[in-house]
C-alpha cells in the first residue's frame, strides 16, 4: 500500500458534479474505496467559508470522514463577482506533502495543476492520481497524471 495524501478542490468538485449530474460527490464512499488500496496519511479539503449553515454541516461531515478542512473567506467583489481560489494553497501543500508520501490523489479538474503533477511525478517520483468529471476537466491535467479516474454517477450521492 502506498503512503497517500489526498487533496480536494471542493468548489471544483461541487460545481462540476452539480453541472453534469445534478448530484453531489460521495466523499464517504470515495474515502472507503481509497482506504482499501492506500495508506491514507493525510487528506485535506479546500473550501470557501461563506458562513452558510449547509456548508458548515458539509464541512463537519468531511471532518468526520477524516478530512482536514482549510477555509478561505468568501469575497464578494463590487462588480458582483466572487473570489475564493485555493490553487496556490493546494499547490504549496502538495509540494510539501510530496516529500513525505508515495502517492498524491487530487480531486479537481483544474488544468492549472498539470505542471505541478508533472513536476512531482518526474522529480520526486511520486505517483499522481486525479479524480474529476471528465467533460469538465482540462485534457492537460488528465495527461499529466499517472492515473485518471472519471467521476461517474455511481460515485455520487
Amino acid at each position: 500500500m502506498h503512503k497517500t495524501a489526498i487533496f480536494v478542490d471542493v468548489q471544483n468538485i461541487y460545481y462540476t458534479t452539480k453541472e453534469t449530474y445534478h448530484r453531489s460527490f460521495n466523499y464517504r464512499e470515495f474515502w472507503r474505496a481509497c482506504a482499501l488500496q492506500n495508506d491514507i496519511v493525510s487528506a485535506t479539503a479546500y473550501a470557501i467559508d461563506s458562513g452558510d449553515l449547509g456548508q458548515q454541516k458539509f464541512q463537519s461531515a468531511l471532518r468526520h470522514i477524516g478530512f482536514k478542512i482549510k477555509l478561505k473567506p468568501y469575497i464578494q467583489r463590487s462588480d458582483g463577482s466572487a473570489k475564493g481560489d485555493w490553487d496556490v494553497g493546494i499547490t504549496v501543500d502538495i509540494m510539501e506533502k510530496s516529500r513525505e508520501v508515495d502517492k498524491i490523489i487530487l480531486l479537481s479538474g483544474d488544468g492549472d495543476f498539470d505542471i505541478l503533477l508533472s513536476h512531482i511525478s518526474q522529480f520526486q517520483q511520486v505517483i499522481t492520481e486525479v479524480h474529476s468529471v471528465a467533460k469538465l476537466t482540462a485534457k492537460s491535467l488528465i495527461d499529466s497524471c499517472d492515473t485518471y479516474t472519471e467521476i461517474l454517477p455511481e460515485h455520487l450521492l
